[in-house]
């Protein structure tokens, strides 16, 4: 477990921490280092070593630890993050992140599997990783958001509304998508939402779809979709409606 799950050092910071807790029955190890993702415009992560056009690494700008830690059961540790070297930063948005990986254990040298079969044996292990991103902001955003291309499929069963979230400015943007039906006598139901919706720098547009719930409650064949991206604070990006007619 991680609390919380992303960083943003918005100028009012130096350090932040991060907390990390085993919630398991046996002790384990995790090795911490940064890492560099790049965004796919369906909005899957992919890891890089070079920064695309328009997109900066954090990493020179961070320091950490400690770099591994081992916890019991049910124990938690504290990570700590600092700024550093930032004096001469740009205008702009610098991105990485930092990504816990579970440390495999080791069997003592010459100790025998008592499952091993005689002859030829494949054993493979699941080494579990999670990395969460830390942004550095310098100077004002801006940032701005327009939702198109919207789309439903009124599968009675499982609507699925799709749309594409443009971008466009110096910042990435990390919201809450939710949908709104309203009647035609203007009766509001909420029928969509989804949490932790982001575009990272340097993309310049994301495509999403989501089913919608709750639709048995409203008639998706009369009135309107009321569509709004809106930020942690409450601050809406970007509202739309789609005509059901």
């Amino acid at each position: 477990m991680i609390m919380p799950k992303r960083l943003v050092f918005d100028g009012s910071q130096r350090s932040q921490e991060i907390n990390l807790a085993n919630s398991g029955s046996d002790s384990a190890t995790y090795a911490i280092s940064i890492v560099q993702y790049k965004m796919t415009e369906s909005g899957n992560f992919e890891e890089i070593t070079v920064p695309e056009e328009e997109q900066r690494f954090a990493t020179d700008f961070l320091r950490y630890y400690p770099r591994q830690v081992v916890l019991g059961p049910n124990e938690a540790q504290t990570v700590r993050l600092q700024l550093t070297r930032t004096g001469n930063l740009e205008q702009g948005e610098y991105r990485s992140h930092i990504y816990f990986r579970a440390v495999e254990k080791q069997t003592a040298l010459g100790e025998e599997d008592p499952n091993e079969a005689e002859g030829i044996s494949i054993n493979i292990k699941t080494v579990f990783g999670i990395s969460i991103p830390v942004i550095i902001r310098q100077g004002a955003s801006t940032t701005a958001i327009e939702l198109s291309e919207l789309e439903l499929n009124r599968d009675p069963e499982n609507p699925v509304l799709s749309l594409v979230l443009n971008r466009t400015g110096n910042m990435s943007v990390y919201g809450e998508l939710s949908v709104q039906h309203i009647s035609p006598e203007g009766l509001k139901t909420e029928i969509g939402k989804v949490k932790g919706l982001a575009v990272y720098t340097p993309n310049t547009k994301r495509d999403f779809a989501f089913e919608l719930r709750n639709t048995r409650e409203v008639d998706l064949n009369s009135g309107i979709l009321e569509i709004s991206y809106s930020g942690e604070n409450g601050e809406t990006f970007a509202k739309t409606n789609y005509d059901l007619k």
